[in-house]
Protein backbone atom coordinates (compact mmCIF):
# COMPACT_ATOMS: atom_id res chain seq x y z
CA UNK A 1 0.00 0.00 0.00
CA UNK A 2 1.37 3.40 -0.97
CA UNK A 3 2.79 5.25 2.14
CA UNK A 4 1.08 8.54 1.26
CA UNK A 5 -1.56 10.25 -0.73
CA UNK A 6 0.09 11.80 -4.00
CA UNK A 7 0.14 15.73 -3.94
CA UNK A 8 -1.96 16.01 -7.08
CA UNK A 9 -4.74 14.46 -4.64
CA UNK A 10 -4.73 16.80 -2.01
CA UNK A 11 -8.31 18.47 -1.00
CA UNK A 12 -8.27 22.43 -1.02
CA UNK A 13 -10.35 23.89 2.13
CA UNK A 14 -12.80 26.49 1.42
CA UNK A 15 -11.20 29.80 2.52
CA UNK A 16 -14.79 30.46 4.39
CA UNK A 17 -16.55 27.93 5.57
CA UNK A 18 -20.14 30.06 6.18
CA UNK A 19 -21.99 28.08 3.52
CA UNK A 20 -20.59 24.72 5.21
CA UNK A 21 -21.93 25.85 8.57
CA UNK A 22 -25.26 27.34 6.92
CA UNK A 23 -25.72 23.87 5.16
CA UNK A 24 -24.47 21.75 8.20
CA UNK A 25 -27.13 23.58 10.64
CA UNK A 26 -29.91 22.99 8.27
CA UNK A 27 -29.56 19.51 7.94
CA UNK A 28 -29.47 19.09 11.88
CA UNK A 29 -32.26 21.15 11.76
CA UNK A 30 -34.43 18.73 9.35
CA UNK A 31 -32.34 15.77 11.28
CA UNK A 32 -30.92 14.55 7.96
CA UNK A 33 -28.17 12.80 7.59
CA UNK A 34 -25.68 13.28 4.22
CA UNK A 35 -23.59 10.30 2.53
CA UNK A 36 -20.66 13.39 2.20
CA UNK A 37 -20.12 12.67 5.99
CA UNK A 38 -20.96 9.19 6.95
CA UNK A 39 -18.70 8.18 3.60
CA UNK A 40 -15.95 10.69 4.65
CA UNK A 41 -16.24 12.41 1.08
CA UNK A 42 -13.17 14.42 -0.25
CA UNK A 43 -15.11 16.48 -2.34
CA UNK A 44 -17.80 17.55 1.20
CA UNK A 45 -15.82 21.25 1.68
CA UNK A 46 -16.93 21.80 -2.55
CA UNK A 47 -19.82 20.85 -2.70
CA UNK A 48 -21.34 22.47 0.52
CA UNK A 49 -19.51 25.27 0.17
CA UNK A 50 -21.82 25.51 -3.40
CA UNK A 51 -24.59 24.89 -1.06
CA UNK A 52 -25.07 21.62 -2.61
CA UNK A 53 -25.11 18.21 -0.38
CA UNK A 54 -26.19 14.46 -1.56
CA UNK A 55 -28.90 13.06 1.03
CA UNK A 56 -28.37 9.93 2.85
CA UNK A 57 -32.21 8.08 3.78
CA UNK A 58 -33.56 5.26 6.00
CA UNK A 59 -31.23 5.96 8.72
CA UNK A 60 -27.09 5.79 9.24
CA UNK A 61 -26.97 2.61 9.96
CA UNK A 62 -26.50 -0.16 6.56
CA UNK A 63 -27.45 -3.80 7.28
CA UNK A 64 -24.64 -4.74 4.53
CA UNK A 65 -20.94 -4.97 5.04
CA UNK A 66 -19.04 -3.91 2.06
CA UNK A 67 -14.90 -3.43 2.87
CA UNK A 68 -14.52 0.20 0.61
CA UNK A 69 -17.23 1.72 2.93
CA UNK A 70 -17.45 3.94 5.71
CA UNK A 71 -20.91 3.66 6.50
CA UNK A 72 -21.92 1.94 9.83
CA UNK A 73 -23.38 -1.26 9.91
CA UNK A 74 -25.58 -3.07 11.83
CA UNK A 75 -28.22 -6.24 11.43
CA UNK A 76 -31.04 -4.43 13.11
CA UNK A 77 -31.12 -0.72 12.50
CA UNK A 78 -33.56 1.91 13.64
CA UNK A 79 -36.59 1.87 11.78
CA UNK A 80 -37.48 4.41 9.26
CA UNK A 81 -38.60 7.56 10.13
CA UNK A 82 -42.00 8.11 8.79
CA UNK A 83 -41.50 12.21 8.99
CA UNK A 84 -38.05 11.66 6.67
CA UNK A 85 -39.59 12.19 3.38
CA UNK A 86 -41.18 16.24 4.46
CA UNK A 87 -38.06 16.96 5.83
CA UNK A 88 -35.53 15.54 2.85
CA UNK A 89 -38.49 18.43 0.45
CA UNK A 90 -38.41 20.69 3.01
CA UNK A 91 -34.76 20.88 3.56
CA UNK A 92 -34.24 20.53 -0.05
CA UNK A 93 -36.39 23.35 -1.03
CA UNK A 94 -34.33 25.75 2.34
CA UNK A 95 -31.37 25.23 0.27
CA UNK A 96 -32.81 26.53 -3.45
CA UNK A 97 -31.24 23.09 -5.06
CA UNK A 98 -32.23 22.91 -8.82
CA UNK A 99 -30.28 19.23 -8.57
CA UNK A 100 -30.87 17.22 -5.60
CA UNK A 101 -29.23 13.64 -5.05
CA UNK A 102 -31.15 11.23 -3.01
CA UNK A 103 -29.40 8.08 -1.81
CA UNK A 104 -29.54 5.60 1.14
CA UNK A 105 -27.85 2.67 3.08
CA UNK A 106 -28.92 -0.91 2.06
CA UNK A 107 -31.99 -2.14 4.24
CA UNK A 108 -32.45 -5.43 3.61
CA UNK A 109 -34.41 -5.93 6.91
CA UNK A 110 -37.20 -4.17 5.41
CA UNK A 111 -39.76 -6.06 3.34
CA UNK A 112 -39.62 -3.46 0.74
CA UNK A 113 -36.12 -3.16 1.11
CA UNK A 114 -36.96 1.27 1.54
CA UNK A 115 -38.36 1.48 -1.97
CA UNK A 116 -41.91 2.70 -0.56
CA UNK A 117 -39.80 5.30 1.48
CA UNK A 118 -37.52 6.28 -1.85
CA UNK A 119 -41.36 6.88 -3.78
CA UNK A 120 -42.38 9.10 -0.58
CA UNK A 121 -39.25 11.07 -0.90
CA UNK A 122 -39.56 12.18 -4.76
CA UNK A 123 -43.64 12.51 -3.97
CA UNK A 124 -42.85 14.91 -1.21
CA UNK A 125 -40.23 16.80 -2.84
CA UNK A 126 -42.93 17.23 -6.06
CA UNK A 127 -44.77 19.41 -3.79
CA UNK A 128 -42.17 21.08 -2.38
CA UNK A 129 -39.74 21.81 -4.62
CA UNK A 130 -41.50 21.01 -7.72
CA UNK A 131 -38.60 22.72 -9.70
CA UNK A 132 -35.76 20.39 -8.30
CA UNK A 133 -34.39 17.65 -10.63
CA UNK A 134 -34.53 14.70 -8.36
CA UNK A 135 -31.57 11.49 -8.98
CA UNK A 136 -31.80 9.14 -6.74
CA UNK A 137 -28.58 6.70 -6.12
CA UNK A 138 -30.02 3.20 -4.62
CA UNK A 139 -29.06 -0.28 -3.54
CA UNK A 140 -29.87 -3.39 -5.11
CA UNK A 141 -32.86 -4.30 -4.06
CA UNK A 142 -32.00 -7.67 -3.63
CA UNK A 143 -32.89 -7.97 -7.47
CA UNK A 144 -36.21 -7.43 -7.13
CA UNK A 145 -37.62 -5.86 -10.32
CA UNK A 146 -41.34 -5.65 -8.39
CA UNK A 147 -39.74 -3.05 -5.98
CA UNK A 148 -37.65 -1.21 -8.73
CA UNK A 149 -41.33 -1.12 -10.08
CA UNK A 150 -41.94 1.29 -7.56
CA UNK A 151 -38.98 3.29 -7.86
CA UNK A 152 -39.44 4.03 -11.12
CA UNK A 153 -43.22 4.97 -10.78
CA UNK A 154 -42.57 7.83 -8.55
CA UNK A 155 -40.97 9.19 -12.01
CA UNK A 156 -37.62 10.93 -10.60
CA UNK A 157 -35.36 12.53 -13.18
CA UNK A 158 -31.87 9.65 -12.79
CA UNK A 159 -31.87 6.71 -11.21
CA UNK A 160 -27.98 5.72 -10.54
CA UNK A 161 -26.67 2.15 -8.81
CA UNK A 162 -23.21 1.56 -8.36
CA UNK A 163 -21.28 -1.05 -9.78
CA UNK A 164 -18.29 -0.15 -7.84
CA UNK A 165 -15.74 -1.82 -8.83
CA UNK A 166 -14.95 -5.19 -11.63
CA UNK A 167 -16.40 -8.12 -11.46
CA UNK A 168 -13.30 -10.16 -10.44
CA UNK A 169 -13.12 -7.79 -7.09
CA UNK A 170 -16.27 -7.95 -6.45
CA UNK A 171 -16.89 -10.92 -3.93
CA UNK A 172 -13.71 -9.58 -2.47
CA UNK A 173 -14.95 -5.88 -1.59
CA UNK A 174 -18.76 -6.03 -1.66
CA UNK A 175 -20.85 -7.61 0.93
CA UNK A 176 -21.59 -11.48 -0.29
CA UNK A 177 -25.31 -10.94 0.00
CA UNK A 178 -25.02 -8.73 -3.72
CA UNK A 179 -23.28 -9.85 -6.87
CA UNK A 180 -21.75 -7.75 -10.37
CA UNK A 181 -24.16 -9.31 -12.52
CA UNK A 182 -27.20 -8.45 -9.90
CA UNK A 183 -26.24 -4.68 -10.06
CA UNK A 184 -25.62 -4.96 -14.14
CA UNK A 185 -29.19 -6.39 -14.26
CA UNK A 186 -30.47 -3.76 -12.03
CA UNK A 187 -29.15 -0.88 -14.30
CA UNK A 188 -30.38 -2.47 -17.29
CA UNK A 189 -34.25 -2.66 -15.93
CA UNK A 190 -33.54 1.20 -15.14
CA UNK A 191 -32.26 2.05 -18.86
CA UNK A 192 -35.09 -0.53 -20.48
CA UNK A 193 -37.67 1.32 -18.53
CA UNK A 194 -36.48 5.07 -20.06
CA UNK A 195 -35.15 6.48 -17.35
CA UNK A 196 -31.44 8.08 -17.35
CA UNK A 197 -29.37 5.37 -16.01
CA UNK A 198 -26.39 6.26 -14.07
CA UNK A 199 -23.30 4.00 -12.22
CA UNK A 200 -19.68 4.85 -10.54
CA UNK A 201 -16.43 2.95 -10.43
CA UNK A 202 -14.08 3.55 -7.35
CA UNK A 203 -10.59 2.74 -8.69
CA UNK A 204 -6.85 1.64 -6.82
CA UNK A 205 -8.32 -1.23 -4.84
CA UNK A 206 -6.16 -3.95 -7.46
CA UNK A 207 -8.69 -3.81 -10.71
CA UNK A 208 -6.37 -3.75 -14.38
CA UNK A 209 -6.90 -1.47 -17.05
CA UNK A 210 -8.29 -4.06 -19.03
CA UNK A 211 -11.04 -5.40 -16.36
CA UNK A 212 -11.92 -1.64 -16.17
CA UNK A 213 -12.49 -1.37 -19.27
CA UNK A 214 -14.58 -4.56 -19.23
CA UNK A 215 -17.12 -2.68 -16.80
CA UNK A 216 -17.63 0.08 -18.73
CA UNK A 217 -18.63 -1.86 -21.76
CA UNK A 218 -20.98 -3.84 -19.70
CA UNK A 219 -22.38 -1.29 -18.32
CA UNK A 220 -23.29 0.66 -21.71
CA UNK A 221 -24.60 -2.70 -22.81
CA UNK A 222 -26.55 -2.52 -20.11
CA UNK A 223 -28.31 0.80 -21.80
CA UNK A 224 -25.61 2.93 -18.73
CA UNK A 225 -25.16 6.49 -20.08
CA UNK A 226 -23.83 8.12 -17.60
CA UNK A 227 -20.64 7.04 -15.53
CA UNK A 228 -18.37 8.05 -13.24
CA UNK A 229 -15.22 6.92 -11.80
CA UNK A 230 -13.14 7.84 -8.47
CA UNK A 231 -10.13 7.05 -6.95
CA UNK A 232 -10.55 4.23 -3.85
CA UNK A 233 -9.13 5.74 -0.29
CA UNK A 234 -9.50 3.39 2.99
CA UNK A 235 -11.72 4.80 5.44
CA UNK A 236 -9.49 3.35 7.88
CA UNK A 237 -7.20 -0.01 8.56
CA UNK A 238 -10.07 -2.31 8.84
CA UNK A 239 -11.18 -1.40 5.43
CA UNK A 240 -9.71 -3.02 2.27
CA UNK A 241 -6.20 -1.19 1.51
CA UNK A 242 -5.48 0.92 -1.40
CA UNK A 243 -3.76 -1.03 -4.10
CA UNK A 244 -2.56 1.97 -5.46
CA UNK A 245 -3.32 5.72 -6.60
CA UNK A 246 -4.25 6.03 -9.95
CA UNK A 247 -2.59 9.03 -12.04
CA UNK A 248 -5.27 11.88 -13.39
CA UNK A 249 -3.78 10.81 -16.96
CA UNK A 250 -4.88 7.42 -16.50
CA UNK A 251 -8.40 8.42 -15.40
CA UNK A 252 -8.27 10.90 -18.63
CA UNK A 253 -7.51 8.02 -21.04
CA UNK A 254 -10.40 5.46 -19.00
CA UNK A 255 -12.81 8.64 -19.71
CA UNK A 256 -11.79 9.01 -23.47
CA UNK A 257 -12.43 4.82 -23.40
CA UNK A 258 -15.93 5.66 -22.30
CA UNK A 259 -16.40 8.74 -24.35
CA UNK A 260 -15.48 6.32 -27.29
CA UNK A 261 -18.10 3.61 -26.21
CA UNK A 262 -20.95 6.14 -26.51
CA UNK A 263 -21.63 7.35 -23.01
CA UNK A 264 -23.33 10.78 -23.12
CA UNK A 265 -21.72 12.34 -19.60
CA UNK A 266 -18.11 11.29 -17.89
CA UNK A 267 -17.07 12.20 -14.50
CA UNK A 268 -13.05 10.66 -13.97
CA UNK A 269 -10.53 11.86 -11.71
CA UNK A 270 -9.09 11.34 -8.62
CA UNK A 271 -11.57 13.06 -6.32
CA UNK A 272 -14.82 12.02 -8.38
CA UNK A 273 -17.43 10.15 -6.41
CA UNK A 274 -20.98 8.85 -7.46
CA UNK A 275 -23.05 12.25 -7.03
CA UNK A 276 -19.77 14.52 -7.74
CA UNK A 277 -21.41 17.49 -9.55
CA UNK A 278 -23.99 15.50 -10.79
CA UNK A 279 -25.84 17.92 -11.99
CA UNK A 280 -23.47 19.27 -14.87
CA UNK A 281 -22.72 15.16 -15.63
CA UNK A 282 -26.10 13.88 -15.96
CA UNK A 283 -28.85 14.94 -18.18
CA UNK A 284 -32.01 14.87 -16.60
CA UNK A 285 -35.20 15.58 -18.48
CA UNK A 286 -38.48 17.46 -16.97
CA UNK A 287 -40.77 15.02 -14.90
CA UNK A 288 -43.73 14.21 -16.72
CA UNK A 289 -46.29 16.27 -16.15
Amino acid sequence: MPRRIPDWFKVRLPSDDGDLKQVAGLLRKHRLATVCTSARCPNLAECWGSGTATIMILGRECTRHCRFCAVATSATPSPPDPDEPEQVARAVGSLGLKYAVVTSVTRDDLPDHGAGHYAAVVAAMRTHCPQTRVELLIPDLCGRADLLGIILDSRPHVVGHNLETVRRLTPLVRDPRTSYDRSLRLLALVAESGMPARTALLLGLGETDLEVRESLREAFDAGVRHVAMGQYLAPSKAHAPVDRYVTPDEFEALADFARGLGFDSVAAGPKVRSSYRAEEYAGARPPDS
